[in-house]
């Protein structure tokens, strides 16, 4: 027996070969100690699971982000200046931060215990030449084993014995349909999983009809296993939000060095002590760094979160919901996300005419039509027989479970039972009628099944099968309510509409039936269906979901390119693709085969053309979404079965479906659509791009504000002035005043706008040279403000302008004081704190004035600004703060002062906005949301 089972290709062997080659008896199975033996050289049938990352672990690694490092140095460099609450508030902001992305991250590797829960717990095997009901992890190759309908495949086998046996094998290869199986063997090695008749897979269950199999692979070297392989083997990315921060705290250090080199040697030049030159460069670069940027951006993700729950979108890993607001493509498998995994009657050809079936899935409501119009009495009669077959000729059951119509047995059967219960007509009121006498059971090879009904005159035989086959059992047709001979151009027309059925991706099944006067002893096949009477023809599909056409074209309006990929045939998949819009003109279709013949290199170039993959396993599917990342692109991956989850996990932002998707995937993905509706998966993108604009405002504002605290304290420096802030100030600043506003900002209502918008790329920086340069702008209004109010109060309001022409003398300015240095320093402070208010209402649009957003669109900045101001006035009138912050009380003439400066930036940034919407013509949406 090869030791490499799982590359043999056991669907091209005879079964007497393939046992040969594992050593096994069909007759008798393994021995006991032939058992033993392969239990310790192949291990258990379970799935391995690699070790996890201990939780201590996963907690400090919450640590080993760069902006963190940055802010612990700015807690310890606080600690040494003797300012031990700044200190702790920044340790606590970074703990808090670190605790959240921990609970978000504790539960994202469990994909393989998902897939564990699915392999079947007993399994029935023949060894020693008896019947034993064993655990299934105990299964080794060789080992025969029984299946029957509604059992759970254990392991992967070749099929020695088959009696109308069918699997659903639609979470491993995404087929909607139940596979009919055979023991013949196959020529092509190659075959896709899908195609392979002859074989049983680990995870897969079986339908109807029995069988027995040699088990050929175990554990990981299952089918299964080697997608637990590839879930594995997927790595774990950061997202385009994570990398850009990242990046951008690199740059930020960069800058505060610059600035701490620049204002110590300011420092130096005024004569000031060295010590006293070090602390107040050094507590001005601590200033610069936002240190409540991490908790802000992690607390508008949860929050976002929150509103994508109301949405039908759950949210496993908070920074995907940037990730998706950025996605470039969207890779959506079909059955059960596209479609509704509910097979549907579309159209039934009787009487020479084509009979259109209005409605959806397995609820019996809708009509019939020909040619629009209701149908005749005689067409209506023609319709009822055809249905009358495809019932009594079913072993199928449509039951409605709370509220919900649902299918036990093969979905195809389901769906004619669905269609007939739109005529009006009930297997179980046929059923009594006309009791079942024998049955001649579906089988692969003859493609058809057989009835056989008692009547009190008489017996009825009723036929469905494949078109083609059940038209060579006819001599007669059924047209018009009356029987006649079949004639060449009668077959011929039948075949024609056969042809153009399947291909329009329709699945067709043709119904016969006959009559005999008097009972049948030892009915076979030869007798009972020949000289049959044909009906007509049964087209069906697995609808698309009404919504999602919509949905699709919404995504290519906000330049998202979507793909659709499948196990289905290439024509249903290139039928459905149509339909829906995935496939346009300059987009084709291709299968698994033909992606077979491309190299990686070749998809690469090719990938952006193809719109459409059908027949295509785990690994296509890993290879399509590698493809696309190598151009750079940002990829959702939507899925439900087991097939899709190694791609889903390798996505930029995996998206699982709730309640047809298998725990697997749903252990693998970023997010969950909890209705299963991929139009929630528009929503969902709507949402990440709203959310990412209002982690953007919050960095807008956080920099523009702390831009206008460095610019204060470095034009205070090179103009020889007292420094107008303390350090525990500009951190109070920081820590408390601006947090609340930019944490208001993270919420902000989406712009009605934002779907119109090309999809930006993950390679956009997150401050670019435009954000940048009005960052710096609005910082120098900030300081413009403060200094000049600062000015105002310390000196004579004459000398207030002409003092500064004096900078650049290492002389106190000639301007006597007018006013005391503690006053005129918190009016500055209040200044600052003020004007940063007011500079919020700015950052909540970049084009439009604060009165056309609506100043009450979003309550949550008020109640920060109000809350903020009313924290500053504490401050100022609390006895112990007052010592703290090194503030004194002002006056009403004061807080005018302070009012009139901090409304500078706000008022000069609405003249900018309203000249930028006249020279642009800009024309916004009259609704906000």
């Amino acid at each position: 027996m090869t030791d490499k089972i799982t590359d043999t290709p056991w669907h091209t062997m005879q079964i007497d070969e393939v046992v040969k080659n594992l050593g096994t008896n069909t007759d008798t199975g393994l021995s006991r100690t032939e058992v033993e033996n392969r239990l310790k050289k192949y291990g258990y049938n379970q799935l391995e699971e690699k070790e996890g990352v201990s939780p201590i672990m996963l907690f400090l690694s919450q640590f080993n982000d760069f902006i963190v490092w940055v802010l612990i140095a700015a807690a310890i460099v606080s600690g040494f200046m003797g300012e031990w609450v700044d200190a702790l508030a920044i340790i606590a902001i970074v703990i808090i931060n670190a605790i959240i992305g921990f609970i978000q991250e504790y539960r994202a590797e469990k994909s393989l215990a998902a897939l564990q829960k699915m392999s079947a717990p007993f399994s029935k095997v023949l060894r020693n030449g008896e019947m034993y009901s064993i655990p299934s992890r105990d299964i080794v190759p060789g080992d025969i084993a029984l299946l029957e309908a509604g059992d759970y495949v254990p392991a992967d086998g070749r099929l020695c014995s088959s009696f109308s046996l069918r699997t659903q094998e639609a979470s491993l290869t995404g087929e909607s349909t139940p596979v009919g199986k055979s023991t013949e063997p196959l020529q092509n090695p190659s075959l896709p999983i899908g195609d392979r008749e002859n074989m049983m897979f680990m995870g897969t269950s079986v339908t109807s009809g029995k069988g027995t199999c040699v088990i050929v692979a175990t554990g990981m070297r299952t089918e299964l296993g080697k997608i637990a392989g590839l879930i594995q083997e997927a790595g774990k990315e950061e997202t385009p939000l994570q990398r850009k921060l990242e990046v951008f705290g690199k740059k930020l250090v960069y800058l505060c060095l610059g600035i701490v080199t620049i204002v110590f040697l300011l420092e130096l030049w005024r004569k000031d002590p060295l010590l006293e030159a070090f602390l107040t460069s050094v507590s001005l670069a601590v200033a610069a760094i936002p240190e409540g940027l991490p908790a802000i951006v992690t607390i508008a993700l949860a929050l976002g979160v929150q509103r994508m729950v109301k949405r039908h979108v759950l949210i496993r890993k908070l920074p995907s919901v940037e990730t998706l607001g950025c996605a470039t493509v969207i890779c959506s498998d079909k059955t059960g996300t596209l479609t509704q995994n509910e097979m549907t009657v579309r159209k039934i050809f009787v009487s020479g005419k084509t009979i259109d079936v209005s409605g959806t899935g397995y609820i019996p409501e809708g009509n019939f039509f020909s040619n629009s119009m209701p149908l005749s009495e005689i067409e209506l009669q023609a319709v009822k027989k055809v249905l009358e077959i495809g019932v009594l000729c079913n072993n199928a059951y449509l039951k409605k479970d709370n509220n919900t119509w649902k299918i036990i047995g093969d979905p195809t059967e389901g769906a004619i039972l669905s269609v007939a219960g739109k005529a009006g007509i009930w297997k179980e009121e046929l059923e009594k009628r006309l009791p079942l006498l024998s049955e001649i059971p579906f089988d692969s090879d003859r493609k058809k099944m057989s009835t056989i009904r008692r009547t009190p005159d008489s017996l009825l035989v009723y036929e469905k099968g494949a078109a083609d086959v059940i038209l060579k059992d006819c001599t007669n047709v059924y047209l018009e309510g009356e029987i006649r001979k079949l004639t060449e151009n009668d077959r011929q027309a039948i075949l024609n509409e056969n042809n153009n059925m399947a291909g329009a991706a329709l699945r067709v099944l043709g119904t016969a039936f006959k009559q005999f006067g008097h009972e049948m002893i030892n009915p076979t096949p030869n007798i009972i269906e020949r000289d049959m009477i044909f009906a007509g023809l049964l087209a069906m599909m697995d609808p698309p979901r009404p919504e999602v056409k919509d949905a699709v074209a919404t995504c290519h309006d906000a330049g998202i390119t979507t793909v659709m990929i499948t196990g289905d045939h290439k024509n249903t998949a290139r039928a459905i693709g149509e339909e829906l819009g995935f496939l346009c003109d300059n987009s084709k279709a291709i299968d698994g085969v033909e992606l077979d013949a491309l190299s990686n290199d070749a998809l690469e170039k090719e990938v952006s053309k193809i719109a459409v993959y059908a027949r295509v396993s785990a690994e296509h599917k890993l290879r399509i979404v590698k493809a696309w990342k190598k151009q750079g692109a940002a990829v959702a991956m939507t899925g439900d079965g087991v097939n899709d989850a190694p791609a889903v996990k390798e996505a930029s932002i995996g998206v699982s479906m709730g309640i047809t998707g298998t725990d697997v995937t749903k252990e693998a993905s970023d997010m969950v659509i909890t209705d299963d509706n991929f139009a929630s998966i528009v929503a969902a993108v709507e949402e990440g791009r709203g959310i990412y604009d209002n982690i953007k405002k919050s960095i807008h504002y956080l920099l523009s504000c702390n831009a206008g605290e460095i610019l204060t304290m470095l034009f205070a420096s090179i103009f020889n002035l007292p420094l107008p802030l303390f350090p525990i100030q500009i951190l109070w600043i920081n820590i408390a005043t601006d947090g609340l506003p930019a944490l208001a900002l993270g919420v902000d209502p989406v712009d009605p706008d934002i779907m119109k918008r090309p999809a930006r790329r993950s390679t956009e920086q997150i401050v670019d040279k435009k954000l940048g340069s009005l960052i710096i702008f609005q910082g120098f209004l900030i300081a413009f403000s403060t200094l000049f109010a600062y000015l105002y109060v310390l000196y004579d309001t004459s000398c207030a302008t002409l003092g500064c022409l004096h900078w650049f003398t290492n002389e106190v300015l000639p301007c006597a004081l007018s006013g005391d240095l503690e006053r005129a320093r918190t009016v500055a402070f209040s200044v600052m704190v003020v004007s940063q208010l007011f500079h919020s209402f700015n950052c909540r649009n970049a084009r439009l004035s604060l009165f056309k957003v609506g100043v009450f669109t979003n309550k949550n900045l008020l109640l920060a600004t109000g809350l903020s101001l009313s924290m500053q006035i504490a401050i100022v009138y609390t006895p112990y703060l007052e010592n703290v912050f090194k503030v004194t009380p002002l006056d009403l003439k004061d807080w005018i002062t302070v009012f009139g400066f901090s409304s500078f930036t706000f008022v000069i940034m609405e003249i900018i906005k309203s000249f930028k919407r006249k020279n642009t013509g800009f024309q916004p949406s009259n609704k906000f949301k």
